[in-house]
């Protein structure tokens, strides 16, 4: 059978999750059509034309590179039908409305291509009754496809069935979904919200419910429920303002108009809650209307107040009692929450109970297996566990007594009993529904393993279940050297095998610093692999790649030594960056998330970059009052004359411009796409969609540049633009200061930083190597780090993990 390809993308919907999905397509290169309605007046693609220039000012941005706008092709119904044919996949995403969805079906249904997939974005529409407007040959090719919003960031997409939908339809879309798009897949059944929404939408009207048995204020329960929980850090009441209270009240009435009593023993629960109807009355919905639960006020957040329908401050905190007790081990977490006298430990029981009880009942409604659901959960509403890892985790039988106890007791929402599965059988004997056989499939009887389709067989480490016995990228593999800083290991003990032949670096510090230990690290991974591997991959697992330096390790020795212990500390971090950069096998550097400051200059002086699409790189030391000391500025000059050697104009202050201008404001590249527009990715490295790809990818360009006949750049003098081109920089500084953009600390800084992109006291075009700029840059690292203002810049940000400006 030939590979199922996917060219051309049609969304159809030009508004909020249209626009985005369409979005999200251009920034992983796969060509996309928006359409929606002709125009009443004007331009016939006046409606997408206006979503289109709206994606630029989202925030967060939909968009890698907002300039990428236009890259998306308009159409309209009108007009461009026909273009359909072209398409591969056609994404359906207009309002949740099942008449125009079903008329928009009928009016497309001439133009879908023979092979081409139909998929729905719906939230909640049944997917079979959708299916019945499409003619009989395309009901084969028909599915739904629910990204979660934004779909930029949100992890998750569910697909779902319908019984005419042919299953090699669902495994060609779950493999563009997963390694095209950069999602992870769930399916789901079709069924009222699917697994997610259902679940979680559920969650928290029944934490709404709680809320007012326990009489807790909003801010005071997205403490409880935010990052002390293992949930999104918006907790409860900002997560439905993020979502939007108009999207959640559509989500509760497809609860509401799909299920009873009889279909849901929960159905008493889910209500529209009074504050919620309220909120909707006085057009508060959420953030995008800029009030909601929260509203802002100048500086402060104010929190909705039913009694008096008006806002009053908000801030009050959970008490510190409950925030210990969060930070037991599960089991015993649980026994002390259900035990608590005060109300906030009671209600953090009952928010739980309610999700392992609800979680339980409705499995086999909803799912194939209890993994669908952990997955659902923790990719769609940023959950650290899902209800069944936090269940199995705890003592499984432990904690079923204790649910049934309440139930019996009648202290739960509903009197439905857990399942008899959950006391009897395989998962009581497992101690729990994740084990290294599978997940506990309920209809079946049985612990099913995750689908294994071809595509993820590039996911090394797949990312598993608590109790499924999946391989862990701290212990997996043949470990090499370890000690607390790096760990140095191959996926294979053959050196000659395919997975085997490069070594693998992982960072182990904090966020993955560079700590003195790192950078010694790095030098013998360096040293191992030029004797015997084809190449080294830096590699740690799990985000960030790296935070930067280790600041906090070099203050001890400032204290004690002074600026020589810290220029010595610096060289030998410099010595390190080099040793990556001419190093006799290929280095790749495989980016994800934040690579800042000394985890930048760790990626740029690798040979290639291999980057998840999500990485945020930048130079910031700025931030805490220094520049960057490890190689940053060295590599920001060469750069600048390699691109004036390759131009017609001999003046290298053009091509300085953006990488000065990128390390002077301390700019973060806001994707990898991004990044690669300030510099730190260059168009020969590679950018991937699907962060659990990433290991694959980097392993495989090492050896690739290997068998190619890899050889280090020639250390090679280069041409710098001198004090003339020094002084240029400083007049517009001089301009900024005097104007008040900037303080005076920062015109002392970025003069510094100028200093050493041109060179220092020199002519134009004067030749210099990598060693003498990385002298002026440890000069002027040194320096800065006396001053008592950059002090006080590091103390506030190790303080507060925010940037002092001063």
């Amino acid at each position: 059978m030939s590979r199922f390809q996917v060219k051309k993308v049609a969304v159809l919907g030009a508004g909020v999750m249209g626009a985005q999905i369409a979005a999200h397509l251009v920034n992983v290169k796969v060509p996309v059509m928006l359409f929606d309605l002709p125009a009443k007046e004007g331009p016939k693609n006046g409606i997408v034309t206006k979503a289109v220039e709206g994606l630029k000012k989202l925030k967060p941005s939909p968009l890698g590179v907002a300039e990428d706008a236009v890259l998306i092709e308009q159409a309209n119904y009108e007009e461009h039908l026909e273009q359909l044919r072209d398409c591969d996949l056609i994404i359906e995403a207009i309002a949740e409305r099942m008449d125009w969805k079903l008329d928009l079906y009928k009016k497309i249904a001439p133009f879908i291509g023979k092979h081409t997939i139909v998929a729905s974005n719906t939230s909640g529409l049944s997917i079979t009754t959708l299916s019945q407007a499409l003619p009989e040959e395309i009901k084969p090719r028909f599915c739904g496809i629910h990204f979660f919003n934004p779909p930029r960031y949100m992890y998750l997409v569910e697909l779902i069935a319908t019984p005419t939908t042919q299953p090699i339809i669902l495994d060609q879309l779950e493999a563009f979904v997963t390694s095209a798009l950069g999602k992870g897949v769930v399916r789901a059944k079709d069924t009222p919200n699917f697994i997610a929404n259902r679940v979680g939408i559920a969650g928290m009207l029944m934490t709404m419910k709680e809320v007012e048995n326990f009489g807790l204020g909003y801010d005071v329960v997205d403490d409880l429920t935010g990052k002390k929980l293992g949930r999104a850090s918006s907790g409860t009441f900002r997560t439905a303002d993020v979502v939007g209270l108009d999207t959640m009240a559509h989500v509760i009435k497809t609860l509401q108009d799909n299920l009873s009593e009889k279909t849901d023993p929960f159905y008493p629960s889910f209500g529209t809650p009074a504050v919620l109807k309220t909120l909707l009355e006085m057009g508060h919905l959420g953030q995008k209307a800029k009030a909601g639960f929260y509203k802002k006020v100048g500086r402060d957040i104010q929190r909705f107040d039913l009694s008096t329908r008006s806002y009053v401050p908000a801030g009050e905190k959970a008490d510190a009692v409950y925030e210990r007790m969060l930070k037991k081990p599960a089991g015993e977490r649980l026994k002390l929450l259900r035990d608590s006298e005060g109300a906030q430990g009671r209600f953090l029981w009952a928010i739980l109970r309610n999700s392992f009880h609800y979680a339980a009942v409705h499995l086999a409604e909803i799912a194939d297996t209890a993994r669908d659901v952990d997955q659902a959960l923790r990719w769609g509403f940023g959950m650290k566990q899902g209800p069944f890892e936090l269940w199995q985790e705890a003592g499984w039988l432990d904690v079923a007594r204790m649910v049934q106890e309440d139930i019996d007791a009648g202290r739960a929402l509903s009197k439905a009993p857990l399942p008899r599965w959950v006391f009897e059988g395989p998962v009581a004997k497992a101690g729990g529904v994740h084990t290294p056989q599978g997940s506990w499939n309920p209809t079946a009887a049985q612990f099913e393993p995750a689908r294994q389709l071809p595509i993820y067989a590039v996911q090394y480490f797949r990312e598993g279940m608590l109790g499924d016995g999946a391989p862990n990228p701290k212990t997996a593999g043949v470990t090499l050297h370890e000690d607390r800083d790096i760990r140095l290991w191959t996926l294979d003990e053959s050196r000659h095998s395919a997975t085997g032949s490069v070594l693998i670096a992982s960072i182990k510090t904090k966020m993955h610093a560079i700590s003195p230990g790192v950078a010694e690290g790095l030098i013998r991974a360096v040293n191992l692999a030029e004797r015997d591997y084809q190449g080294l991959v830096i590699w740690s697992g799990d985000e960030p790649f790296s935070a930067g330096a280790d600041l906090q390790a070099m203050l001890p020795g400032f204290m004690m030594g002074g600026v020589a212990v810290i220029d010595m500390a610096e060289k030998e971090l410099q010595n390190a960056m080099l040793k990556l950069r001419y190093a006799n096998v290929p280095v790749v550097a495989a980016v994800r998330g934040l690579a800042l400051g000394g985890g930048c200059e760790m990626a740029v002086y690798s040979a290639r970059r291999v980057a998840h699409v999500e990485s945020y790189m930048g130079l910031v030391e700025v931030g805490v009052g220094l520049v960057p000391g490890a190689g940053g500025l060295t590599y920001i000059a060469r750069r600048a004359a390699e691109n004036a050697a390759s131009s017609t104009g001999k003046d290298i202050v053009p091509f300085l411009t953006e990488g000065f201008t990128a390390a002077a404001m301390a700019k973060v590249g806001t994707s990898a796409m991004e990044s690669r527009k300030l510099g730190y990715l260059l168009d020969s490295d590679i950018i991937v969609p699907n962060k659990d790809e990433l290991l694959y990818v980097a392993l495989n360009e090492a050896r690739a540049m290997y068998q190619s006949g890899w050889r280090p750049p020639h250390q090679r003098q280069f041409a710098v633009a001198g004090r003339s081109g020094k002084a240029t920089i400083q007049g517009q500084l001089i301009n900024m200061r005097d104007g008040g953009f900037i303080s005076q600390h920062d015109f002392d800084i970025a003069s510094r930083i100028a200093n050493v992109v041109t060179g220092g006291d020199v002519e134009a075009g004067t030749l210099v190597n990598e060693a003498y700029l990385m002298t002026l840059e440890r000069q002027a690292f040194c320096a800065l780090l006396e001053s008592p203002k950059t002090q006080a810049r590091i103390m506030g940000m190790l303080s507060t993990g925010k940037p002092l400006r001063n």
